[in-house]
This record gives structure tokens, sequence and C-alpha cells, in this order.
């Protein structure tokens, strides 16, 4: 898959394609719903399959640290797009410039001249441009003018309600993880590179791998079991996500804690999936307290795993 980042890198080599643009928060199976629509238009045109994502998610621009929690990072994003058989991502820098475009240059200036859209396909609820006037009416309006299709994208639903980036984060943040890996379509996990930290989980008797989480917002938050995958291999162990209370952290965190390992693996990328959690985070007295609920989180975490 092609990555394109920026309007500056879309050139007269990404003219006539088929587009759909969105989020793609997960990258959920409403969403594989509306890949499975964008390659077989991708067929009947013999163009490209392209997917248009904006960096960062518009309302973290907005809404700041009171945005929603990311299911997947940027990277996940586009590892998962890739396995779906996208054969382009754009990728548009989204900042006060480009939300200053109104919605006829969007449509005109980047859909149609610099992309030659042959066919789109948008939720019904989309909205762009400048206030975000622009919404599907405008698009089915222009696409008569400009000589591209626009087509909905129309309700998925799982289980009677709309598959949606927001349901994985209800169930995600209710930790019901079999229903998010019903709505995802795999189970969810945290990949990321193992980082050097404070070291406090070696000094307490129980090291830890430090993970980038590479969020401002976690969408889950506590103590879980986890299943760990290195180099092909499975470990178990419990994970800590969030910031720490007891030892003052600010920034989220993910540490976890492998059952029987010793292997050096700074700089090795793991995947981490929850399993089910064990408890909330929550700020001890002492740092003594905080070690004795450690131990009870191990045995917890492995009568569960081991019975």
């Amino acid at each position: 898959m092609e990555l394109v980042r920026g309007l500056v890198n879309i050139t007269e080599n990404h003219r006539n394609c088929v587009l759909t643009i969105g989020n793609f928060d997960g990258v959920h199976i409403g969403h594989q719903y509306v890949l499975q629509k964008l390659k077989q238009a991708a067929l009947k045109y013999n163009v490209p399959a392209v997917v248009m994502l904006f960096e960062p998610q518009p309302q973290e621009v907005f809404l700041k640290d009171k945005a929603s929690a990311r299911v997947l990072t940027f990277r996940e994003k586009f590892e998962k797009l890739k396995r779906m058989g996208v054969d382009r991502l754009i990728c548009i820098r989204f900042n006060p410039a480009f939300a200053a475009m109104t919605a006829e240059q969007f449509i005109e200036t980047l859909l149609v001249k610099k992309l030659g859209v042959k066919h789109l396909i948008v939720g019904d609820d989309f909205r762009f441009g400048q206030k975000r006037i622009g919404n599907f009416e405008l698009l089915q309006q222009q696409s008569k003018q400009f000589g591209f299709n626009v087509d909905d994208s129309k309700t998925f639903e799982y289980s009677n309600k709309r598959a949606s980036s927001t349901e994985v984060r209800c169930s995600l943040n209710e930790s019901d993880f079999e229903v998010a890996s019903a709505l995802l379509g795999e189970p969810f996990k945290f990949h990321g590179k193992v980082i050097h930290g404070d070291k406090n989980g070696r000094k307490f008797g129980f090291p830890t791998a430090n993970i980038a989480v590479k969020r401002k917002v976690l969408p889950i938050r506590g103590v879980f079991a986890v299943q760990v995958q290195w180099q092909n291999k499975g470990f178990f162990g419990v994970a800590n996500i969030g910031n720490k209370p007891t030892l003052n952290g600010v920034k989220p965190v993910l540490e976890v804690h492998l059952f029987d390992f010793n292997d050096n693996i700074y700089g090795q990328r793991l995947s981490i999936e929850p399993l089910f959690k064990i408890r909330d985070e929550q700020k001890f007295n002492s740092v003594d307290e905080l070690i004795q609920q450690i131990h009870a989180d191990v045995n917890t975490a492995k009568a569960e795993l081991f019975k």
C-alpha cells in the first residue's frame, strides 16, 4: 500500500481513483464493509482503491485533551488498512489552514482536480470544509457538475447497534473485550516498542516492560491480565495501563510484568492483548501497599489464566 503524506505530495500520478474519506479509527467491521465496496468500485473503474484520513484526527485539533480516546494509533491503522487490501492511503495533515478550506474548494480543488475521483464513498453524516458546511447533499449536487459518482456508505449493524468507533470505545471502556473483538474483526491489542522507564518495577521485585503508547488519551485504564506476543511467541502477564498515581505519574503509560521472563527486550516491538480486567488503577498510601497489591494482582491473574 502506497502512503502519501500531505497535500504537497499528491502528484499527477495520483489522479484517477475511487475514494473513501474518514477517521477509520479501529478499522472496525463497519469500515471493513465500506472497504469491500471501495475495492469493488476500484475493479469496476480499473483504478486504485484509496482511503483519505487526517492526522491529527479533527476532534483532536478542536477538542485537544477532551477528544475521544484513539482505538488505533496511526501506525496500527496503516497496517490494518494495508491488510484490508487498500491500494493507497492519503494522510492529510489536519490544521487550521486545512480546516479553513471551503467545502467547494475541497470538492473542486482536492477531489476533482488533484485526485480525479471517479467514485466517492462517505457516510451520510460526513461533514467537511470551513465550519463543516459541506455535507452529503452538497457532494451529490457537485458530483453531477464534475462527473463523479457519490455513494452513501450506509449503516452496518452488529447486534442491533450501529458498528462504530464509539461502540468499540464503549466496549473497551467496559472491558468487554469479546464485543470489542467482534466489532474490530480481531482482538484489541496495543502495539509498541519497549522503552526505558524508571526501573521501579525491578526495585519492587516485578520487572516491567514499558511500552510507548503514542496516545494522549487511553481507550482502557486499570490493571489487566494480558497475553503478549514477541517474536511469534506468547507470554502471559499483568499490565498496568494508566498514570501510576502512587508514583505521581502524569503521562499515560503501559507497563507489563511478564511471568517467568528474563530476556532483554529493550527496543523490541510487542503486541499486548488485554484478556480481562483485574481492578481499576488506584493511589496507595505507600510503596509497600502498592507492592502488596501487585502480588495480589499477579495471583489473581495466574489463578484465572492457569485454572
